[in-house]
């Protein structure tokens, strides 16, 4: 928690959390001013039978749909959710809120958050979340990217965190501990290698996707952090790609590959299928989005993503969400995060559907005590990290991106250029 703490005060210095550049218009002039002011309004805002209008990203439908109609079903207020192509959702964003367009409330990636914080995009929520009796059990993570200059904008909306799963059938078939999972990264490497010696037809032991900037940032930075070290330094202009522990963990997946244990298509995966070879029951054990659990259609084993030394470690992702700069309806928008924080929304919505709750306080609740998987999964989303750098999306998700280069390099090829390709991820944050 700590090095989430220090590393996210950090990033809310940062102007961006990627390329993303917003230029803002003047509001739309003559919309009717909220009947009540946000500070005005109580804890739990104004639930008077207002239309509020919300927008998230495709990734997230599934959760945003049974939290709005959980809420919808529940209250006066009636929230209208647009769900919007994934491609398109920046585009989306910064369009309208160069027009005075924005939605009362609006979802965004959490790498940019603190950018579209910076850019006046959300209405300051200080007071409210500061209300919270809970508030220290809410995602430190999410909470920190949308604090600028102390003032707070953004709760937790989805959170989405990475995690190793491991097909408990194929596992013991290989005569692996099912139970237990692997305690380090060269016992992941055992383990994908044992399953991979089955020789099941179109069965791999492990997979990933080698040509996915964004995969690899969301399950290998993990196996770093796992070991107590960084992959930044705390201001976001120099890689720290290059460690020993790094190097362990390319070394480690080069081993693999050469081996013949990760899927062959995982060298040409640029992210659209990266998680289908494992959810058809194919692939033995992966570091894979905890998002998926409720749809992996067989009994998987889950822990966090273990370092060469063990221990265990997670990329905090998924969106936070706030109240746009646009918005009338300010206080009525409250009324509905203060309810996404409630246990209602929180264990009756997401644990009952098994996805992760952003509250560590309700971690263990009657779903997950059905399923000891869930607290471990909403355990390990207070040990995880969430980088923020100012060149973020350039440095490493985007497709020519020189951490892809890293990767390839390291895994694929020769495995001697780590410190150079390091260099030029440092060249591009330090721009």
């Amino acid at each position: 928690m700590t090095r989430i703490t220090r590393r996210m005060t950090r990033a809310t210095a940062l102007l961006a959390a990627g390329a993303l550049t917003v230029g803002l218009a003047a509001c739309a002039q003559g919309a009717e001013p909220a009947s009540t002011p946000l500070a005005d309004a109580g804890a739990e805002g104004v639930d008077d039978g207002s239309t509020l209008t919300l927008w998230t990203r495709a990734p997230l439908e599934k959760q945003a749909n049974l939290l709005v109609d959980a809420y919808n079903a529940s209250h006066e207020n009636q929230v209208e959710l647009t769900v919007v192509p994934n491609d398109d959702y920046v585009a989306k964003v910064g369009a309208a809120a160069g027009s005075g367009g924005l939605p009362d409330l609006f979802a965004a990636d959490i790498v940019y958050v603190p950018n579209w914080v910076k850019q006046g995009l959300f209405q300051d929520i200080t007071a409210n979340i500061d209300g919270f009796d809970f508030k220290d059990s809410i995602n430190q993570g999410h909470l920190s990217a949308g604090t600028l200059d102390g003032e707070e904008y953004v709760l937790p909306f989805v959170l989405d965190l990475s995690m190793m799963f491991w097909n408990k059938e194929l596992a013991t078939e290989a005569g692996l501990d099912a139970e237990a999972g692997p305690a380090n990264l060269e016992e992941y490497a055992e383990w994908a290698k044992a399953i991979q010696a089955l020789n099941k037809p179109d069965t791999y032991g492990t997979a990933t996707g080698l040509n996915c900037g964004g995969c690899l940032v969301f399950t290998w930075f993990p196996s770093v952090w796992a070991d107590g070290e960084e992959v930044l330094s705390d201001d976001g202009t120099e890689s720290l790609l290059n460690s020993d522990t790094a190097k362990d963990v390319y070394s480690t997946w080069k081993d693999l590959w050469d081996s013949g244990a990760v899927l062959p298509s995982s060298q040409d995966e640029a992210g659209p299928t990266w998680t289908a070879g494992f959810t058809e029951g194919k692939v033995g054990l992966q570091f894979y989005p905890a998002t998926l659990l409720s749809s992996t259609p067989f009994d998987v084993g889950v822990a966090g993503i273990p370092g060469p030394k063990g221990g265990g470690s997670t990329f905090v992702g998924g969106d936070g969400i706030g109240i746009s700069k646009d918005s009338k309806k300010a206080a009525q928008a409250w009324n509905f995060l203060n309810w996404l924080m409630s246990e209602d929304a929180q264990v009756q919505v997401l644990a009952k559907d098994n996805d992760v709750v952003s509250r560590s306080d309700l971690a263990d609740n009657e779903y997950s005590q059905k399923d000891p998987r869930l607290i471990t999964i909403n355990e390990v989303a207070g040990h995880g990290d969430t980088p923020v750098a100012i060149n973020f999306q350039q440095a490493f998700n985007a497709p020519s991106s020189p951490w892809l280069t890293l990767v390839r390099n390291a895994v694929l090829g020769d495995g001697d250029s780590v410190d150079a390709d390091n260099d030029e991820i440092t060249a591009v944050l330090s721009q």
